[in-house]
This record gives structure tokens, sequence and C-alpha cells, in this order.
């Protein structure tokens, strides 16, 4: 029965001077299931009380047909839709979700409660279909006999939540996707132990495909002790200095039960920070340039090996010059002999540039040599030999000597004659002990000259001085017989040339 107060006042209730409460004074109670406020019993009068004065969005539905009361914060979460949602049946206030509120209705109306998180619904607050996301949770409002008289919901919107998430795990997905696919490598160390969160696969190439993830520097990479790295990474983190190298060595145990690796690589220590600005990760971030330095390192060495050939390529063609013309009487014999010999020296240069100055095979520049000697139509020179290869020096000094034979068997010698023949054959021992003869047969006599030219002491004195052997000429009736001798390891070599 209403109270004496409630007659003079039957809203008295609602102690509230909110929008909400005066659209409950205002509101038609007795054209809905609910009647007028005067009848309404102590249980709906205090549900709704208690409602009002809630800052949290809640709304009661009352009876079989949820007829909605709600307070000022939820009015703000229904948009468009208030107030004529306000004193409405819930099925029909909120149509496009209809059923969802019918098993909110008839498991709050059988005493249960229900809860949801991000609850997605698509609703139509601003007069299009919306989609949203809200925390709810249910219950049931006894009646004064405990019955359940109704449900009341704490509504609680967290699409804004709900969508940021969204999109910062769409931005990690996608900084994770360019982070898998990054051509270099990369990896996220947490802590003052600098332990392993991120790994791509550029890291885990370069440290042999290990896992690593979870663990700290000192543990998945032991092998780096005492090269500075943990150190460093020390440093980057108590300092919050970023630090890059280029080119720094360092060696990884790529594979197992193998040595440590030496690799090269460029990279930067960036250290991250959070909202207060400590230290609490290091970013690294670098490419493995190993190819790149090895190239580097292998044009210098050439580069250094090209000048050091180019120098003592003019040391040699300034000694011809300077001997040669010691022993001519004329500007054009000095001329003609200074460039047969330094096309002498070009052909020996032609094997071994494409041999890349490594070695050449005996065979091919002896046959090199000998072209410039050859008559058209019969085989004056014979060569024969086991396949040898000689190392640089070697082959210009034996290019040299054997341009002098064969000037001079052309002049006076062997081929200078119709049935002259060169016979120039070599030979290895069971020693290693090398040997090459030049012997001429058919030509004119041979005389012993007085006169020792560049020639002679080319063959007999700077050649043998040059490879660490002996030589011998001897002349006989029918030609002269040229022997040298030296080890394999004399003529395989690359000693510093001296000059001729």
């Amino acid at each position: 029965m209403p109270s004496m107060l409630d007659l003079d006042d039957p809203f008295r209730f609602l102690g509230n001077d909110g929008e909400v409460a005066g659209i409950i004074r205002n509101y038609d109670w007795a054209s809905t299931p609910l009647g007028p406020v005067e009848s309404w019993p102590p249980s709906l009068k205090t549900s709704t009380a208690l409602l009002l004065q809630s800052p949290v969005p809640i709304v009661m539905l009352w009876g079989e047909a949820g007829v909605m009361i709600y307070n000022d914060a939820y009015s703000v979460f229904a948009g468009h839709r208030h107030p004529s949602l306000f004193g409405s049946n819930v099925r029909e206030g909120w149509a496009e979700i209809a059923d969802f509120n019918d098993n909110v209705m008839n498991v709050g109306l059988s005493g249960r409660t229900l809860a949801y998180r991000d609850q997605e619904l698509t609703l139509h607050r601003k007069g299009y279909p919306e989609q949203v996301w809200m925390d709810l949770d249910y219950s049931p409002v006894p009646d004064e006999e405990g019955k359940p008289a109704g449900v009341i919901a704490i509504v609680v919107e967290t699409t804004d939540r709900v969508l940021a998430e969204r999109r910062n795990k769409e931005e990690f997905q996608r900084l994770q996707s360019l982070f898998e696919q990054a051509p270099t490598f990369m990896a996220m160390l947490s802590g003052k132990e600098h332990r392993f969160e991120l790994v791509n696969p550029g890291y885990r190439e370069l440290i042999g495909g290990r896992d690593v993830a979870g663990k700290t520097i000192i543990e998945a990479l032991p092998e780096l002790t005492g090269q500075g790295y943990y150190e460093l990474l020390d440093e980057v983190f108590a300092t919050g200095q970023t630090v890059r190298r280029f080119s720094e060595r360092v060696y990884l145990q790529r594979e197992v039960d193998a040595p440590p690796e030496e690799r090269f690589v460029d990279y930067v220590y960036q250290p991250i920070r959070d909202e207060t600005g400590i230290v609490t990760h290091i970013f690294v971030q670098g490419s493995d340039v190993t190819e790149r330095v090895r190239a580097e390192q292998r044009q210098r060495l050439l580069i250094n090996e090209l000048n050091h050939r180019v120098k003592n390529t003019l040391a040699s063609i300034q000694s011809i010059v300077s001997q040669t013309l010691r022993g001519v009487h004329s500007k054009e014999e000095a001329s003609a002999a200074i460039t047969a010999r330094i096309l002498a020296m070009s052909r020996a240069h032609n094997v071994l540039t494409e041999e890349n100055w490594d070695s050449a095979d005996l065979l091919t520049m002896v046959e090199s040599s000998m072209d410039a000697f050859r008559i058209e139509g019969r085989e004056a020179i014979r060569i024969s030999g086991p396949n040898i290869r000689v190392g640089p020096h070697a082959a210009m000094s034996i290019a040299l000597a054997l341009h002098e034979l064969g000037t001079n068997a052309a002049r006076y010698g062997a081929l200078s004659s119709p049935t002259g023949i060169v016979d120039l054959h070599w030979n290895l021992d069971e020693n290693e002990q090398f040997e090459l003869v030049w012997s001429e047969e058919g030509g004119p006599a041979v005389f012993e000259s007085e006169r020792k030219g560049f020639g002679s002491r080319l063959i007999l004195q700077v050649l043998p001085r040059e490879l660490r052997g002996t030589a011998e000429l001897v002349r006989r009736s029918s030609g002269i017989v040229f022997k040298l001798s030296t080890s394999l390891e004399a003529i395989s070599d690359r000693p510093v040339v001296e000059g001729v």
C-alpha cells in the first residue's frame, strides 16, 4: 500500500533532478504494463532510484515485456534512440537485436545471470547500422517475494578500445610481416640481460638457424665472449646512445661441432624507451656484408699485386732497354731488339692474363713464345714435355730466355738453315728436379764469340739466378745445346722479381 508521503508525491523515490528523472515524472506510465507510478511495487521504485544514481550506463527491463527504465549515462549510450527508447518494451525498442534480448529476458527472469565481454552487436543508434562492442552484465531483480520481476543490465561500451586494439594488432601484424620479410637481420632484446624477444629469419640465418627466443644473448650466443658485443650492448642499455658499426668482424658458431666462422656485419644497436624515458629494449638491425668485405679484400690484394707486377714489368723493361743499348751500334738495331724483347714479354703476359696470373701451363707458354720463329711449310721446332704449371715469375724469365735462343737460332743457328731443326723439351724426375733443353741440329757451324751480348748474359747468368738453378750452353758443330736445371718448387713459386 502506498505511504502517505507517496500519495503526496509519488515520485519522491527518484531523489534525482537529472534528465531521465524528469522524463519519469512526465511519462504516461499508465499506458505501459507497469501502470501508474503510484501502483509501482517498492522493489521497482528502489531499483529505479538506485540506477538513477549510478554514473555507469544501467538499464532495467521490468516484467515479461522488459519495459525499459534507464539512467542518464545509458541515455548517452542510446544515442538518437533516446528518449523514444524510454518506457518501450526491450524487444521492440531494440528491434535489431530482439533475439539477443529475448534470450536475456528468458535467462534473467529464470533467476540466472549473464555476462559478455566485448560482445559485438549491430545497433541503429544514429539512424544507420553501427557495429559496437560492449561489456554486458545481466542480473535478475527480485520482487517483494524474492522472485525475479525484471532484469538489470550494466552496459559499458568498449567499441573505442576494441577498434584501437584491432588497429594495434593489424599494425603489429603489418610490422611483424615487414620484420619477417626484411632483407636484413633484426632482433629485439629486452632488459639488462638482453633477452631475445623477437628474431627474424635474417638473424636466424646469420647465427646458423639456432632457436634463441627467450634466451639471453650470453645463453644464446656464448661464442661472442671476448669479442666485445656483450659489453657494447650493456653500454647502449646504460647510456641510451645508439651505436652503429660497419664491416665489423664477428665469429659465430653457425654449424654444430664446427669452429666459429668469421663473418663481417654492418649493424645498429637502437635503444627503445618506455613512456617514462627508461631504456627497456635494444633493437638490433644490420646486414651480413661478408661477401662484400671479402670482395674488397680480394680487390685490394689484386690492386697490390697489380702494382707489384707493373713495377716489376717496368723494371724488367728498363733493364732490357739498358742492357740492349750496351750491345748495339745503331738506333735501328736497338729499336728492333728492344721491340722484339718487349713483344716476348707481352706474349708471356697474355698467357698469364688468361690464367688470372695465378700460374701458366708451360706448354702453352712455350708454344706462344715460339710462334714468332716457326717456319711455314715445315716443322722446324719440335716441342715436348710433361704437363707442368709454372709461376708468373718463372714464366716471364723462361719466355725471355726462349726469345733470345729463338732470335739467335733464326739469325745464326738452326732456324737460319733450310734443314735446321730445334728440339725443345723438358723433364721432371722423381725428385721434382726440372730440366729444360734447347738443342739445335742441321744449322751452320757455331763458333765461340768473344763478345758476350745481353742474350748470353740473360740465359747463362740472369735466368739461373732468377730460378735458383744452373744453366749450361754447349756449342757443337751441328748447333748449340742449352740446358736449364732447377727445382719444380723454384719454377712454381712467385718470388719477387728483381729485374733482368
